[in-house]
């Protein structure tokens, strides 16, 4: 099973070409962290079930392990990605003629005159956390200004609030990728899948003050391209972004949590509530699939449930004082 393993993420790395990150997390799913507390990987399950080899996991083993990692507390999502890695190694599996149909524990696309396995996991509707306008007002006034890393700070959270990046595509920019004047980013995104990706005026001036003052200062021999340099003068990291977030979150008083996948959200949501086409926020989210995006049309459904009831005459309720959610969201940038 090392072998077929070590075949599969070769497999993931060079024919379906994905990210590196991609493959660890598939990888993470399978194998399971050792670092991280109880058996939570589909082998590690199948090593507790004394579970061997591939001919003795079959749908109640898929099962099985679903009713464990729920009874570890894990969440739904979760539970469905760690599914998800399960597929992947059998499409493979399949694909190779290392198992047959029949052997195959989990829902497949069926090939002609198979019969596919049933197998599926409801998950529950989850709108995504976003901030509001003035949320984000305070949040992007939050960074100290007459510090190089505070002009850093301004800048990357401009920036991912302006174009709906992915924090792994933001600590990835390298200078040359920017384009300030046209206010154009070029982005190698998921699947090194590459697309431009938009900025407004005031995003485009906190990377450029940042680049001429703050960058200056933080630049060693290190990272000479890294467009996002920490106090050593190396690339920042996704970790110390998200800890930046949670700082700058706390410091104005935002209770719910925020992370870098938080403004991505909030980007979309507000760009939907302004106006724009799904299929534009598809392209500039980057996402392969539309049904990835229309997930943000669930949030301004509810954003102008909240403008109708605190607005409409005959919604109103006596004795009422929540004034709602406003008038649907403006697009800053």
């Amino acid at each position: 099973m090392q072998q077929i393993f070590d075949r599969y993420i070769q497999h993931l790395e060079a024919e379906r070409n994905l990210s590196p990150k991609t493959v660890r997390n598939y990888a993470n799913d399978l194998l399971g962290n050792y670092a991280r507390g109880p058996e939570k990987g589909f082998f590690q399950f199948l090593v507790l079930r004394k579970i061997t080899s591939l001919d003795k996991i079959d749908r109640k083993a898929v099962r099985d392990y679903m009713a464990y990692l729920m009874e570890q507390g894990i969440v739904k999502p979760s539970i469905a990605r760690k599914l998800s890695a399960i597929r992947s190694f059998y499409h493979y599996l399949r694909q190779e003629e290392i198992v047959t149909a029949e052997q195959v524990p989990i829902n497949l696309p069926r090939r002609r005159g198979e019969r596919s396995s049933s197998f599926s996991l409801k998950l529950d509707k989850r709108i995504p956390t976003f901030l509001t306008i003035q949320e984000m007002e305070r949040l992007l006034g939050a960074p100290d200004l007459s510090t190089p890393l505070g002009q850093r700070d301004r800048a990357f959270l401009e920036l991912l609030y302006a174009s709906g990046l992915r924090v792994s595509e933001l600590v990835g920019l390298d200078v040359d990728q920017l384009n300030l004047d046209d206010g154009e980013i070029h982005v190698w995104g998921k699947g090194s899948k590459e697309r431009a990706v938009l900025m407004g005026k005031p995003a485009a001036e906190a990377l450029n003050a940042y680049i001429r003052h703050g960058r200056n200062e933080l630049l060693s021999r290190k990272s000479r391209n890294a467009l996002f340099l920490n106090r050593y003068g190396g690339r920042l990291t996704e970790r110390t972004v998200q800890k930046l977030l949670n700082k700058y979150a706390r410091s104005i008083g935002i209770q719910k949590k925020v992370h870098p996948h938080t403004l991505r959200h909030t980007f979309a949501t507000h760009m939907l509530d302004g106006g724009a086409d799904l299929r534009v926020v598809q392209e500039l989210l980057g996402h392969a699939d539309l049904s990835s995006t229309q997930i943000y049309t669930q949030v301004t459904k509810s954003q102008a449930k909240k403008v109708y009831m605190s607005a409409h005459p005959m919604a109103q309720q006596k004795g009422n004082d929540d004034n709602g959610a406003g008038a649907p969201a403006v697009v800053r940038k």
